[in-house]
């Protein structure tokens, strides 16, 4: 049973997140998603099938704890983000991983209201979950969040030698995602007991 509450938030969690993308760019001035009909939580435009089933049933079954999984990315077009022309890709980009952060607080502030021992246990698997998906996107290797993010931020002249880096990387995303996993496979498990950490600090348990 649990395994099934694991696997439905999880899905949730990550059609929000891409909605977020859209919805981030719809506002800084690119309909793009909206066109392509993507700012629904209908699932079905959001399904890939390796990402949004095969992994996250993997994930939710796995003994370790790590759950990742992913949409079809949410079309946007830079050269739109006309309200926000030097930080439009960095918010769109951050969009993803902050709502995750948000649905995170939500589900603390749920478990609070009620005090129920099922109820709260869901929440708790919300909390998780989200914490999982904000902070692993998080990483900055391409095509994960967190490289946009950083791109934004750094200084003029790191930003561009980190660019053309992206830039080699976002020609051969299996690189990046083989990066991402070398990188789960070392440091997973200290990453898996420090979001424990916070999902209870969160929680207030």
């Amino acid at each position: 049973r649990m395994q099934i509450i694991y696997f439905v938030i999880l899905i949730f969690s990550i059609i929000v997140h891409e909605v977020a993308h859209g919805w981030a760019a719809d506002n800084l001035g690119d309909p793009t998603a909206r066109y392509a009909g993507r700012l629904t939580l209908n699932p079905i435009p959001h399904i890939d099938f390796l990402g949004s089933i095969v992994l996250p049933i993997i994930s939710s079954l796995s003994p370790g704890g790590f759950l990742f999984g992913w949409a079809k990315p949410v079309p946007y077009n830079p050269y739109n983000l006309s309200r926000a022309p030097r930080w439009g890709e960095t918010i769109v980009a951050a969009a993803g991983p902050g709502t995750n952060f948000a649905l995170a607080i939500i589900f603390a502030i749920l478990m609070r209201l009620w005090a129920d021992p099922t109820f709260n246990a869901t929440c708790f698997i919300g909390i998780l979950v989200n914490l999982w998906l904000g902070i692993l996107n998080l990483i900055p290797v391409p095509p994960l969040d967190g490289s946009k993010v950083l791109s934004g931020i750094l200084p003029r002249a790191l930003a561009y030698r980190y660019d053309q880096w992206k830039t080699r990387m976002e020609n051969n995303p299996f690189l990046g995602f083989g990066i991402v996993l070398i990188l789960v496979v070392l440091f997973g498990s200290a990453l898996g007991d420090l979001i424990y950490m916070l999902a209870r600090a969160i929680a207030g348990i």
